[in-house]
């Protein structure tokens, strides 16, 4: 299978790797961001059938699909490093919560979790959000497994569950996830995610409301585009202006005032209704987060029966992106003072600009191959991609498909373009980056080559 193959990236990539140039072998060290392995790495390598990830050992198995790039990352926790951008971001969002919502004895009323495990169950990260067994987002292709039963969370809702059935009403969840998606200066493998949630008692929902005793959270319907089955519609409105007023002044709190702010009606499975928020940022209608009521059947099953809630999630580097200018998302991971320097600010909401560092030239290659006749996912060419090159990719653009007329096979023509951030690429070294993806995507993949 190709999820097994990729399980080997790493010993079939030394053996490539010992291939390469001197200026390869170096810059490895820089692409993965370290000077030697991180210890999951290293146990990795030693051993085929364990890794050691964040002090535990999980066997692998046919669901297994973690690269070495990506485990390098587990652990480095960028939102919690003191004046990264990320940590910028969301220190002004704590901030605003605790300023903005306060408890009955002038206590912050969202609680803050900015340090859980990456490391999750399936069950926490799909079933517990009412995602369907059968739903593509659980799919090999777009996530990170360590087994059948372990994986890297793909979003931050991974820990809605424990947290409600834990007792809590109000919090924030910040940390890294991980998805396998393209290659491009929009999408890492890695990247951070603040979810926020809150629940509701009868009392705290209707306070306030002319003849708000009379009123109930709970009835038996059917489900609308409006609102759930167990839902009044009074409450449903309720929540859903307390969550929609709620984030209007969080975000006008990070781009100040006049902000011109839309709702678009959207689907995910564990809130309903469910709405993406979009700003006029610019000139540009840009889509920020997403948010929607709380499915009662998750808040129900977390034991919390007699309350109603919302929930919302955003990207940290989406938000940066936007409010710093920063033009390519590989620059949070940058050790380079040029860029680290420009977020040392004495203020956490004080304005900031990112002054771009010198572009160097890029260098491109092309890469053909005629696919397997079965078992090829894009996903897996561009996870291999990254796990060789690292960051000196920049991104990976599928220039052209061909299929034979008379044999059927199908043609798949990739465009890699590499770009250093922080010095100048010769075509040498990034000819021995590009061998070695040649020789890894026909020993991984199961393609046959056509260079």
């Amino acid at each position: 299978m190709v999820c097994s193959a990729l399980r080997r990236v790493i010993c079939v990539y030394i053996g490539l790797a010992r291939k390469a140039s001197h200026a390869y072998r170096s810059y490895q060290h820089q692409a993965w961001g370290s000077s030697k392995p991180t210890a999951a790495c290293a146990a990795q390598a030693a051993s085929g059938s364990v890794v050691e990830l964040l002090g535990k050992s999980y066997l692998q198995d046919d669901h297994s699909n973690l690269s070495r790039k990506v485990l390098s990352r587990v652990g480095k926790n960028l939102h919690n490093q003191q004046h990264h951008p990320l940590w910028l971001i969301k220190e002004r969002v704590k901030e605003h919560f605790y300023k903005q919502y306060v408890g009955r004895s002038r206590t912050p009323l969202f609680s803050v979790y900015d340090n859980l495990s990456p490391v999750v169950t399936t069950w926490q990260n799909f079933d517990s959000l009412l995602i369907p067994a059968d739903h593509p987002s659980r799919k090999k292709g777009d996530n990170y497994y360590l087994n059948q039963t372990y994986m890297l969370r793909a979003h931050t809702s991974a820990h809605q569950w424990d947290l409600l059935h834990a007792g809590l009403d109000a919090f924030l969840v910040v940390g890294d996830v991980y998805r396998r998606d393209q290659i491009d200066s929009q999408h890492y493998p890695v990247f951070h995610q603040l979810e926020g949630v809150r629940l509701f008692s009868k009392h705290e929902l209707f306070a306030g409301i002319k003849d708000g005793e009379s009123l109930q959270l709970f009835e038996q319907s059917t489900r609308s585009g409006h609102k759930q089955e167990t839902h009044t519609m009074e409450a449903t409105k309720l929540v859903e202006f307390d969550l929609k007023q709620t984030l209007t002044r969080l975000v006008t709190h990070l781009f100040g005032d006049g902000l011109e702010i839309r709702w678009v009606d959207c689907y995910f499975p564990f809130t309903h209704p469910s709405f993406e928020m979009e700003i006029n940022y610019h000139g540009e209608w840009l889509e920020v987060l997403g948010c929607g009521v709380m499915e009662q059947q998750l808040v129900n099953s977390a034991g919390a029966q007699d309350r109603i809630g919302w929930a919302f999630g955003l990207g940290l580097e989406r938000l940066a992106m936007i409010l710093y200018d920063i033009p390519d998302i590989r620059l949070f991971w940058s050790e380079d003072e040029r860029f680290l320097k420009q977020f040392r600010v004495s203020d956490i909401n004080q304005k900031v600009k990112f002054q771009p560092l010198s572009k160097y030239p890029a260098v491109t290659n092309d890469i053909s191959f005629w696919l397997p006749s079965e078992n090829y996912a894009e996903n897996d060419f561009y996870d291999l991609v990254r796990t060789i090159g690292g960051d000196l990719v920049e991104k990976v653009d599928l220039i052209d498909t061909f299929e034979h007329p008379k044999t059927l096979r199908t043609s798949h023509c990739y465009r890699i373009t590499y770009r250093h951030m922080e010095r100048t690429l010769s075509q040498r070294e990034v000819s021995s980056v590009h061998q070695a993806v040649q020789e890894a995507v026909v020993q991984l993949l199961g393609v046959e080559g056509r260079f």
